[in-house]
């Protein structure tokens, strides 16, 4: 097999307009985990970190972003979701949007999907599936959908018997791209992915017949024609991004539809997990005019339940199955190490050149070096509490969050910087 097939995995993701440095939308400036490459490189890790802020916030699952010096999340007041917006230096709330009624189940209250910015907009998606593109400088509404009124999906929360966004809350991010807004709205009757203008919403093409589950999608060239991916609730599957047309889908059957982790795609290969099925392999390919996935690897003991790993080079590093951190082998699915000690059953990792930063459902932040070789901490730190919200970090300075608080730390004042 070809182990130089992972190389051009930087080049096939969305990337948001904004400053250098800026975390505009779920999982980074690229939607795979990296932090920018104007970041520098981090050394060591003290076991005490000072907060440059903290604030107190309401629950939620929701990351927060940040884009022009400006720190947007979005969480509970016990009534209402809502979406504010804070100046980056100090914490100070510039604008605050109420977007619609809180939901709550036994995992906790608030919304679950990850704001994005674009230019001068930001775009904000409730649990119950109530879309809204607000102007980044006031947090006015520009335009609305809503899942339920407009595409017949009924949030039906603890009614629902399987656990797709229905039960437990659209959770997946959409994305912008071009000069559309994509988003995974889940109707079975034709409109699984959406798309629609940014600028004033209008719809330009619908498409799929699979429920949502808790998935975000991607962006890629995938041999030779730009898509859609997404991980639906019942199977992984690509669309052409112009048209909308449906290209391929590979069923993929798991437990409660519980698909939390985004796809990751590089090259021409497509990577999905979950605790059921465990680490999977797509290659996409035209064959005779017709797409064709074929399955070239499964590690059905990677069982990588809600954590979506960080590719660096040709190797995976991701929160494992075993409260433990792994480290696998893109090309083969091999696990090459794992490491007891992280958390419980979500990590969050950002790759940072050659390091990794990881944030634990425990709240730790961990240090590591992306070494497929052996496992190398450099240090780490006691930074939130608990918590499953993947932080930001832009310009040096790492966001992170938990059910009660927003907090702010500058990791180049206290990280010495490696020469």
């Amino acid at each position: 097999m070809n182990r130089t097939f992972i190389s051009c995995s930087l080049a096939c993701f969305v990337s948001l307009s904004g400053f250098a440095g800026d975390w505009p939308q779920w999982l980074g400036p690229t939607r795979n985990n990296h932090a920018s490459s104007d970041e520098k490189e981090l050394a060591k890790l003290p076991n005490l970190l000072k907060p440059v802020w903290k604030i107190k916030i309401g629950g939620g699952f929701s990351s927060p972003i940040v884009s022009s010096n400006r720190v947007i999340y979005y969480d509970e007041n016990g009534e209402m979701e809502v979406a504010h917006q804070l100046d980056a230096a100090t914490g100070k709330e510039i604008w605050q949007t109420p977007i619609t009624s809180r939901f709550g189940d036994e995992w906790g209250a608030g919304p679950r999907s990850t704001p994005f910015v674009d230019g001068d907009r930001v775009y904000v998606q409730s649990c119950s599936g109530e879309f809204r593109c607000l102007n980044l400088a006031d947090g006015k509404i520009v335009w609305a959908t809503s899942f339920e009124k407009d595409f017949g999906v009924k949030f039906l929360g603890n009614k629902a018997d399987e656990g797709t966004a229905a039960r437990r809350g659209n959770n997946g991010s959409g994305l912008v791209h071009g000069n559309a807004v994509i988003l995974p709205v889940g109707s079975p009757s034709g409109a699984t992915l959406v798309c629609f203008d940014k600028l004033d919403g209008k719809i330009l093409w619908k498409a799929g017949n699979d429920e949502a589950a808790y998935s975000s999608p991607q962006v890629a060239t995938l041999s030779g024609l730009e898509q859609i991916v997404y991980f639906a609730a019942d199977a992984l599957l690509g669309v052409d991004r112009r048209s909308g047309r449906q290209l391929w889908r590979v069923p993929v059957k798991t437990f409660a539809k519980r698909h939390a982790a985004t796809p990751v795609i590089s090259g021409d290969n497509v990577f999905i997990n979950s605790h059921t099925v465990g680490l999977i392999c797509e290659k996409i390919s035209q064959q005779d005019g017709q797409w064709v996935a074929e399955q070239s690897w499964v590690n059905k003991e990677a069982k990588i339940n809600l954590s979506t790993p960080a590719l660096v080079g040709n190797f995976f590093y991701s929160q494992g199955p075993a409260k433990n951190f792994v480290c696998v082998d893109a090309t083969t699915g091999a696990v090459k190490w794992q490491q007891p000690g992280f958390g419980r059953q979500n990590s969050a990792t950002i790759a940072v050149g050659e390091k990794l930063l990881v944030l634990t459902d425990d709240g730790e932040l961990v240090l590591i070096l992306a070494n497929p070789e052996k496992y190398t901490e450099l240090g780490r730190a006691q930074v939130c509490g608990k918590n499953w919200n993947f932080p930001a970090y832009a310009d040096g300075k790492l966001y992170v969050r938990d059910a009660h608080e927003l907090a702010c730390y500058d990791l180049h004042l206290e990280l010495p910087v490696q020469q």
